[in-house]
């Protein structure tokens, strides 16, 4: 497989039209997709190591699936022509065709052949007839006409034919997809190399090792452990950078190991404007910075920027707001940074089982899952420093820019954590 480097991102492809201080999350979302692209190379792995990779080229069917016509149940083979109305009976031929073992020869016109599911039809079987339908001496069986012509049976390459494409570009292997493509003959697959993704904390405050007893001014680092696990379950070789303090040069030395190592960063903390947010003010000075506000409750502040090349997440540090804003807008582009396409997460109508009235201006995402008749139930606090409701919660009730009134029963928007690749949560 070639080892050509696909093109890096432009060092100004996150900025915003000018006079844009207050992005909207449709208007981010629709900036992001604009410009990322995948960024990584290509390899040849065996379709058994496949699993949530990601396919560089479509795949094409090496063998048609069922590679020859065959029966769909138990039951008893014949020419269709030779069969009319009312009780037929058939002579039995002598042998079967099992799976695996086929007939040998072709069967007389006028005569029936034992036939079991997923043996192959031999020349003169056109039809099969249910075992449970027919009665048989062992010389002969019998059964009720018409028999309809192809019952009980599969044609060849109905489920994919060879030469045809069984799955596109940018699909991410499923246990069913390496099904498929055994079935179908293919043995390796040329995906996308895995897309590396660093993650570093930094602040101060906190403290990385949850052995060691923190004193009342620290906290212990939240951030780090729930997004290594995020990447780690979205597919992606993670690069773990650590925790650095508020220390600009060692933040600084931190995203150059980033750069070196990964295709991503993903950084949470210090990415607002404030006097110890040196996140956000080492990338406006030493990288390509867009500090973009977006219109998103719990988040706002997210920086978006080039390090050496590599393109930064900057975080909200509070965990809430750091699990929704990666959720909405880093999901999506990992995906398209990895060569699966920009996806957004499905939702679906439910009735709410909360009330709220919200203002008009930002997008808000509510913490939220669903009780036993199916209404989204909503965390007793909205509090941005609950992190217990991310844990409580089995998806987000999204409710939108505008102002509403959320009454008891009015339809609402949930998105399980499934569809954004997540398994945990209730």
């Amino acid at each position: 497989m070639s080892d050509l480097i696909p093109p890096r991102l432009r060092n100004d492809c996150f900025a915003m039209p000018q006079g844009v201080t207050w992005v909207p999350v449709d208007a981010a979302l629709d900036r992001l997709r604009a410009v990322l692209h995948p960024v990584t190379a290509t390899e040849d792995v065996a379709v058994a190591d496949g699993l949530g990779r990601v396919l560089a080229v479509p795949v094409t069917a090496q063998r048609s699936n069922p590679p020859l016509p065959n029966a769909a149940v138990d039951g008893y083979g014949f020419a269709h022509a030779a069969t009319g109305d009312g009780v037929q009976r058939l002579p039995l031929a002598v042998g079967r065709s099992a799976a695996g073992q086929p007939f040998d020869g072709a069967l007389p016109h006028g005569q029936a052949l034992r036939i079991l599911t997923g043996a192959v039809l031999p020349d003169g079987v056109d039809t099969v007839v249910l075992e449970e339908d027919c009665a048989t001496d062992g010389q002969t069986v019998a059964f009720d006409g018409p028999v309809r012509a192809g019952a009980n049976t599969r044609r060849a390459g109905e489920d994919v034919a060879a030469g045809a494409q069984a799955l596109p570009t940018g699909r991410m292997l499923s246990p069913a997809d390496l099904a498929l493509l055994t079935a179908l003959g293919v043995a390796r697959v040329a995906v996308h190399r895995r897309l590396r993704v660093a993650v570093l904390s930094t602040g101060t405050e906190l403290v990385s090792d949850p052995t060691i007893t923190a004193v009342p001014h620290q906290i212990y680092d939240a951030n780090r452990p729930m997004l290594l696990a995020l990447l780690a379950g979205w597919g992606c070789e993670v690069v773990d950078l650590g925790h650095a303090p508020d220390d600009p040069a060692e933040i600084a030395d931190r995203l150059d190991a980033g750069a070196l190592g990964a295709d991503a960063i993903l950084t949470s903390g210090g990415a607002s404007a404030g006097d110890e947010d040196h996140v956000a003010r080492l990338l406006r000075d030493s990288g390509t910075l867009s500090s973009w506000r977006i219109a998103i409750k719990p988040g706002r502040p997210l920086a978006l920027a080039m390090w050496q090349g590599v393109p930064v997440f900057g975080l909200p540090g509070n965990p809430v707001a750091a699990l929704i804003c990666t959720l909405v807008f880093a999901r999506p582009a990992l995906l398209a940074l990895s060569g699966a396409g920009w996806r957004q997460p499905q939702g679906f109508t439910v009735p709410a089982a909360f009330a709220k009235r919200k203002k008009a201006g930002r997008r808000e995402f509510l913490r939220a899952r669903l009780n036993d008749a199916g209404a989204a139930e909503v965390f007793a606090s909205e509090g941005s420093g609950r992190i217990s409701g991310l844990s409580w919660a089995t998806g987000l009730v999204e409710l939108p820019d505008a102002a509403c009134d959320v009454a008891q029963g009015n339809p609402v928007r949930f998105i399980p954590y499934a569809a954004f690749g997540l398994s945990f949560g209730g």
